[in-house]
């Protein structure tokens, strides 16, 4: 998934399932085509076709359920939205999730770089969580690997005093 910055003042990032939405733009969907019925077949039946489909899409329902929960659960109080899906209607008639995401607040915290620690913690776990994280998870998670880097510099840097001859000493060191 790519991972571009929302043009309004909070930078939200959407965690998605094998593709990457930025706040405020739509998801296409690729319309999965439907095989004709043979007409000697009922309502009730489906071709071997159909039926390979609706499978393909039960699991690919529940893979995109799960990994959007595992998102969500993980992210906790910096979750913006629950998960929302992108849905294609199956031959059967049925409606199956075959893509979502799950908004959260990637910002800083500003003035307070503990803070901004613990939060690109739970922003890292948050896009780690799935169990098979995608290509976009994953730059999530080295994004926010740097949003910490950054904050623990903050912390080192506050934590260094002058000296009485002016020098910096490194108090952790």
């Amino acid at each position: 998934m790519l991972v571009t910055a929302a043009s309004n003042p909070t930078s939200l990032y959407r965690l998605t399932g094998r593709s990457a939405v930025v706040s405020g733009e739509q998801a296409t969907v690729e319309p999965i085509t439907q095989t004709a019925k043979s007409p000697s077949t009922t309502s009730d039946q489906y071709t071997p076709e159909q039926l390979k489909q609706i499978a393909e899409l039960k699991a690919r329902d529940q893979e995109v359920r799960a990994h959007e929960q595992a998102h969500l659960s993980a992210a906790g109080g910096i979750a913006v939205s629950g998960a929302r899906f992108t849905f294609v209607t199956g031959p059967d008639g049925q409606r199956y999730a075959t893509g979502g995401e799950v908004s959260i607040d990637v910002s800083e915290v500003a003035g307070d770089p503990e803070a901004t620690l613990r939060k690109a913690d739970t922003i890292r776990r948050a896009a780690l969580a799935p169990a098979n994280p995608s290509g976009a998870d994953l730059s999530i998670a080295a994004k926010a690997a740097a949003m910490a880097n950054k904050a623990r510099g903050e912390l080192l840097n506050s934590q260094k005093q002058p000296s009485r001859y002016g020098e910096l000493i490194d108090l952790r060191a």
